[in-house]
């Protein structure tokens, strides 16, 4: 049974879609410019931070405010907005800060609707790619490219032969840990890019995405966008991906169980 109601879906999903617009119209119009990058780390590593990050927050903050005044926020930027509601949004204002400093074009917005703390919509939208991804119920998700939209669906025939794997470790795994994992390496063969990988793997262009050290904010907006489009995501302990962390998403139970099995030598 559906979390929300058909209708509940269907205006968020386009509180959502409308959104995307108006972010990327808001990047170009005002955010498109020489940026300030800082260190949040100080020395402790390296995690940057720009003022483009904190200006999309405050302009997404903004527009549920408008909408939404009663539902919670929790971003990665300015924390958790605390009320009694059981909806919530969770804000990446950008996903891939290290991509957008260096002009890689695959950084993104990422949005979710939460319900209950369980994520039941999802936007990930890519203002240089002047494309966005979206799902409006628990069945059916979408890819938006230049005012064109699709439905999309991952690539479910897929098998471990065959696979293509995008998968990054962003330093969650030592070099121990990798050389008890063989065959993860050995078909780590495309390239893994920020949220974008998991947006690909929805359209069925890559079967299976790994990561490290996902945040909250890194992976709710995705989760649903994933699910509708018929894929599997768990943590690497096989655990509901809404913990976040280490995560695994597959173009079916098959491939996901192969995968999972591969991993147990470094899941504590």
């Amino acid at each position: 049974m559906p979390i929300l109601k058909l209708s509940e879906y269907k205006v968020y999903s386009k509180f959502l879609e409308n959104l995307a617009k108006k972010l990327t119209k808001f990047y170009y119009s005002n955010l498109n410019k020489p940026f300030k990058v800082s260190n949040k780390l100080k020395g402790r590593g390296y995690d940057p931070v720009t003022n483009v990050d904190k200006a999309f927050e405050k302009f997404i903050r903004k527009e549920i405010k408008k909408r939404y005044p009663s539902h919670q926020v929790i971003g990665e930027e300015f924390g958790k907005k605390k009320t009694k509601s059981d909806f919530s949004w969770v804000i990446d204002p950008i996903d891939g800060t290290r991509s957008f400093v260096i002009g890689n074009p695959t950084w993104s917005n990422l949005i979710s609707l939460n319900y209950k703390g369980d994520p039941v919509l999802g936007l990930a939208n890519f203002p240089i790619l002047k494309k966005y991804y979206f799902n409006t119920s628990e069945k059916i998700s979408y890819s938006c490219e230049n005012g064109k939209k699709k439905k999309i669906k991952v690539n479910s025939k897929a098998k471990f032969s065959n696979m293509k794997m995008s998968a990054a470790f962003h330093g969650g795994l030592t070099l121990k840990q990798q050389s008890k994992i063989p065959l993860i390496l050995k078909r780590m063969q495309f390239p893994c890019a920020d949220a974008l990988s998991y947006s690909h793997f929805a359209e069925g262009k890559i079967d299976l995405v790994l990561q490290c050290s996902n945040k909250i904010w890194d992976i709710h907006p995705l989760i649903p966008i994933i699910k509708a489009a018929g894929g599997i995501i768990t943590t690497w302990k096989n655990e509901d991906a809404k913990k976040a962390g280490n995560i695994i998403c597959s173009s079916n139970k098959i491939l996901h169980n192969k995968i999972l099995k591969i991993l147990k030598p470094i899941v504590k």
